[in-house]
Parts: C-alpha cells; structure tokens; sequence
C-alpha cells in the first residue's frame, strides 16, 4: 500500500517506540490522517499508536486540540506557531507523550506569494522535551508527492524525537 520507504521508517517507528514504551498521537490538516495510516499499517502498532487527530479545519484545530483562536487570525493555519500547538495539543487531548503535526497547501491551489503551494510546518513534540519544527518547501510538485513528503519528513522527525 505504501512506498518501501515509508513503510520501512512506519515499521522502524513501531519496533523503537515499543522498545521505549513510546505511545504516539498525530495531528494532521494537509495529510488528512496519512501518517496515522503508514504508522497503523504496521502489525503491532496498537503498542504505540494512541490516536489521530485529523484537524483539517480551523474549528477543528481549535475544538480538538486546542490551538488558540489568536494564534490562527496572527498567523494563520499554515505557520510555525500553529504546528507547535498542534503538537502540544495532541499530547495534551490524548494518552500519548509523543506527537506529530503538520499543517501545510498541498494544492494545487490555495497558495500565495508568501505560503506557496508546497509549503508544510511540522512539529514533533515529546513530554519534557523541547518541541522540534521544521519549516519544508516541497514546491508546487503536485499534491499527492507533497502529501507523500510530509509523511516521510513527518516520520524523519518521529524518529529524531525519539532519541531524545
């Protein structure tokens, strides 16, 4: 179902988090649960996946996590700040001590001069650890490949965090 890649890093993800007792819980608006699903594509996964947060609306990313209604009108949906309480309110709205978060325009439309098409914030939060974000600019590749990118960048991060 999933490129070897991304079911390899799913795979590596559920064996380490396991080892760890990692239990995680995803917040996604561009990928609309995708990371949820590579991760949960993975025999055993139940061990460490909590659950997902598909928050593809700002009503949503309010209700269900808590991102603050000030942060989206200074910043909009798609901006740093706005992935970093996605990740926090992930934690804070589930079981998990480990979150991942993305926010971002997979297009083909909806993008500007300053947020192009292409542009997705992810945040990979841990309890008592600093939140890590990343800032990509797949560009205008179509929206399947930039949604596919975030799940890999998305799962990269899962990993970092995981060392801490």
């Amino acid at each position: 179902m999933w490129p070897k890649d991304i079911e390899d890093a799913a795979h590596a993800i559920v064996v380490e988090f396991a080892g760890k007792k990692l239990l995680i819980a995803t917040a996604e608006s561009c990928t609309a649960g995708l990371i949820a699903g590579a991760i949960t594509e993975i025999a055993g996964s139940s061990v460490v996946f909590d659950r997902g947060f598909v928050t593809y609306s700002n009503e949503a990313k309010r209700e269900m996590i808590g991102v603050a209604n000030a942060t989206l009108k200074a910043h909009g949906a798609v901006s740093r700040p706005t992935a970093l309480e996605m990740a926090q309110g992930a934690i804070g709205n589930s079981g998990a001590n480990i979150s991942i978060a993305v926010t971002g325009i997979a297009g083909p439309g909806g993008g500007t001069e300053e947020k192009p098409v292409g542009l997705v914030h992810l945040a990979a939060a841990r309890t008592g650890y600093e939140t890590l974000h990343r800032e990509m600019r797949y560009g205008d590749i179509g929206r399947s490949a930039v949604r596919l990118a975030t799940v890999r960048t998305a799962l990269e991060m899962l990993i970092e965090i995981s060392q801490n």
